[in-house]
């Protein structure tokens, strides 16, 4: 019996020994795959955050503001007591590394702007005549005019000579030219002091105006004449009196087209003149831009483009006005605008390229503004006397003051990215020549003084906008035809019609966009009234067909096989296609006038545009529906078995059962196919950029085109400056996509928990 036992015992043993082993191995090969699926959901989460850092870090610099660093502080050495000169006019070479002062007494220093070192000094030829008034060109060109007491004026031109050494070094030789000779030019034949003078060069003329001190206004033009023989410049005049403006003359400009002048008193009086014809001036008009009586001008210069006035006053405030159309279509100056310094202006200098300008104050304080981004960028004490003069380096980077003790003040400026600001991105902002404040994306032009335009806001709305049209027709198609196809087609038809339409996400969108823009946007543009037309009748005509096929004898019924009707719908569709679009011609001519794009426009106030979100929405939907079909598709299909035939056995009839079980169960996997697809369509980039004019416009209207985040990163990406404000916007427009899909996707995500939570139980 022992013998027995242990033989039995031992033949179990031999079993259980190989069993273990596979056991073993099968644990590991778990722990294996777990610890594998968790890494790679964590690397995944570690690559997502890394991908919002990332973006994080390009994008905020540009909120950092302005810093200015000391670099030296130093007298140029003018005389003192009674022979003291004064700066009348400082400036900066691009380099930053030459400094010009122009003095009272005719002379004209360059030096060094780290340690004041003269290096060239040129002494003007009065002729015994005083220096009355000061008047500089557009910033850009280096032109100045001097205002004689003899009623001249003396045109000078600084410009800067870069040369290289054996080593390398760079060499900037200074030096003064004069654009109209040596010799100053007679501005008022009484001779009349010349009090307030301006200036502007341009290829053809250069334009002056005076205003002498016996109140008379004179316009002079002077006409560039090349002659062919000889490397000469020759001048022909042109002189016009205006009519004196109703307060005095204490600031004088034109702008840089020669197009406009402006007067203005220090009492807040500014007159506007038309000299487009510069023998036919005109007052165009006459306002007060001050308060109040006790608030006097200080300051008053252009902005960058010379199309903004930047207003100075008194108590600290600075305004910014430009001409605006009104309902007549007439320009007037409008305020746009307004900045606020702690105490009253005494300088202002513009930046060059820019829509920044740099503020000196009574306290001895500088001040940095953007007027696009409506910021206060710096405010920092520089001196405690009063600034009397005050420059800014072509490039931005560089400032230099003088304060009333004659003492100079260099200093490095990082200033980078003073366009962006909150309001300036997402919120409606006056640009320069336009009516009103307005939503606006335009990121370059060929001007230098371009004021850029980096509002998100119409590429956020056509990002949803073209969504809106792709969802609105890739939802109802896909998740239909999903619901057909699982619960009501047979096997063998679903075998066929499921590969080929999840074979269509294959297909690459840059070929649907191309497909789109080049095929599909004409046919639409041409057979517009049938494409609507055939939307109107389709759902018609295929419920009038499915009704007479009710109305058929059973015995031709069954000639068809239960789940194989749909494909009978084929032809039909076809059919209704092809009625619609033979009829199209016919409805354009007798509603439409032959042309329902001039009806359109023209009738309705509705623009056209070939390439529009009719187009963009056929085709992305296109692209959006083999991704809905799909998953709502294995969704419904997944629904357990049991719960349909329990309701079928239960009494209940097919569309009651679809609609009571089956789809609240697959409600979830629907609802995330229908997310998934959003996603697609906010994330879509070839399509949007071939199918649609791509332009950054705020409608939604079904027959204009838009610029979505994604296609606008695309197109401009490859043509931004690594760095630059435009750089660093369109990876701000990256992290914009980045949180809105981020955002809806846990949104979907939390519903679709609490779907299958609540439907779970059936």
């Amino acid at each position: 019996m022992e013998n027995s036992d242990n033989s039995v015992s031992s033949t179990p043993s031999s079993f259980r020994q190989p069993k273990q082993i596979h056991q073993r191995i099968r644990k590991l090969k778990d722990k294996a795959a777990r610890y594998a699926i968790a890494l790679g959901g964590i690397s995944v989460i570690i690559t997502i955050v890394l991908i919002f850092f990332y973006l994080l870090y390009v994008v905020m610099p540009m909120f950092s503001g302005a810093r200015i660093h000391p670099v030296a502080t130093y007298s140029t050495g003018d005389n003192a007591g009674k022979n003291r000169s004064h700066s009348l006019y400082i400036a900066m070479e691009e380099q930053a590394e030459i400094a010009l002062k122009v003095t009272d007494k005719g002379d004209i220093e360059f030096f060094k702007t780290t340690d004041g070192k003269l290096i060239n000094k040129e002494n003007l030829a009065l002729e015994g005549n005083t220096i009355t008034s000061i008047a500089a060109s557009e910033v850009n060109q280096s032109v100045l005019a001097l205002g004689l007491s003899n009623g001249h004026a003396l045109v000078i031109k600084h410009e800067y000579k870069v040369t290289y050494n054996d080593d390398d070094t760079r060499v900037i030789s200074p030096f003064i030219t004069y654009p109209m000779g040596e010799q100053s030019i007679e501005l008022d034949e009484q001779q009349k002091k010349i009090l307030k003078l301006a200036i502007q060069e341009g290829e053809d003329a250069i334009v002056m105006a005076a205003a002498t001190e016996d109140k008379r206004l004179t316009l002079i033009t002077f006409t560039k004449e090349s002659s062919m023989l000889a490397d000469k410049v020759n001048f022909e005049r042109e002189q016009t009196e205006l009519l004196y403006p109703e307060s005095n003359i204490d600031f004088l400009l034109i702008d840089k087209e020669k197009r406009v002048l402006y007067t203005a008193s220090k009492e807040g009086r500014v007159t506007v003149y038309d000299i487009s014809e510069p023998t036919e001036p005109e007052i165009i008009e006459s306002i007060l831009v001050t308060q109040s009586s006790e608030t006097t001008i200080t300051t008053f210069d252009f902005l960058a483009g010379d199309i903004s006035l930047l207003i100075g006053t008194s108590n600290g405030k600075i305004s910014q006005w430009f001409p605006v159309r009104d309902k007549s279509n007439k320009e007037q100056l409008a305020k746009v605008r307004s900045f606020q310094s702690e105490s009253g202006i005494t300088k202002v200098s513009p930046e060059y390229f820019r829509k920044g300008f740099f503020v000196a104050n009574t306290k001895g304080e500088i001040v940095i503004y953007h007027t696009t981004a409506n910021r206060t960028l710096l405010t920092s004490s520089v001196t405690d006397n009063k600034i009397n003069q005050l420059a800014v380096s072509p490039r931005g980077n560089a400032l230099l003051v003088q304060d009333d003790s004659g003492t100079f003040h260099f200093y490095s400026v990082e200033n980078e990215h003073p366009e962006i600001s909150w309001s300036a991105l997402w919120g409606k902002v006056w640009y320069e020549s336009y009516q009103e404040p307005d939503y606006v994306w335009q990121s370059s032009s060929a001007s230098n003084d371009f004021e850029p335009k980096f509002s998100l806001i119409p590429i956020t709305f056509g990002t949803i906008k073209a969504a809106f049209y792709a969802m609105l027709i890739a939802i109802p198609v896909s998740i239909m035809g999903a619901i057909f196809t699982a619960h009501f087609m047979a096997p063998r038809m679903r075998s066929v019609v499921k590969p080929s339409i999840e074979i269509m996400e294959a297909l690459p969108t840059v070929i649907l966009g191309f497909l789109a823009g080049l095929w599909l946007a004409p046919i639409l543009e041409n057979h517009l009234p049938g494409i609507f037309t055939f939307l109107l009748i389709a759902p018609l005509g295929i419920l009038i067909f499915a009704f007479m096929w009710q109305q058929l004898p059973h015995q031709i019924k069954m000639f068809i096989p239960d789940g194989w009707q749909a494909a009978l719908l084929i032809p039909v569709i076809i059919a209704l296609g092809f009625v619609s679009f033979s009829v199209s011609p016919l409805i354009e001519q007798f509603f439409f006038g032959g042309d329902v794009r001039s009806w359109l426009s023209n009738e309705m106030g509705i623009p056209f545009d070939q390439r529009n979100s009719l187009v963009v929405g056929l085709a992305m939907g296109f692209a959006v529906i083999p991704t809905i079909f799909s998953i709502t598709e294995d969704a419904i299909f997944s629904v357990p078995k049991h719960l349909v035939n329990g309701s079928l056995a239960l009494g209940a009839t097919q569309w009651q059962t679809l609609l009571k079980v089956v789809l609240l169960t697959a409600s979830p996997g629907i609802f995330s196919a229908v997310m998934i697809g959003f996603g697609r369509a906010v994330g879509e980039t070839m399509i949007v950029l071939m199918a649609t004019g791509n332009t950054p416009v705020m409608d939604f209207s079904i027959f204009q085109g838009m610029r979505t985040l994604a296609a606008n990163i695309a197109v401009e990406m490859p043509e931004s400056e690594v760095d630059s404000t435009h750089y660093r916007v369109l990876f701000l427009a990256a992290l914009v996509l980045f949180v809105f899909t981020f955002f809806f996707n846990t949104i979907a995500e939390i519903i679709r928990q609490r779907l299958r939570t609540k439907y779970s139980s059936l």
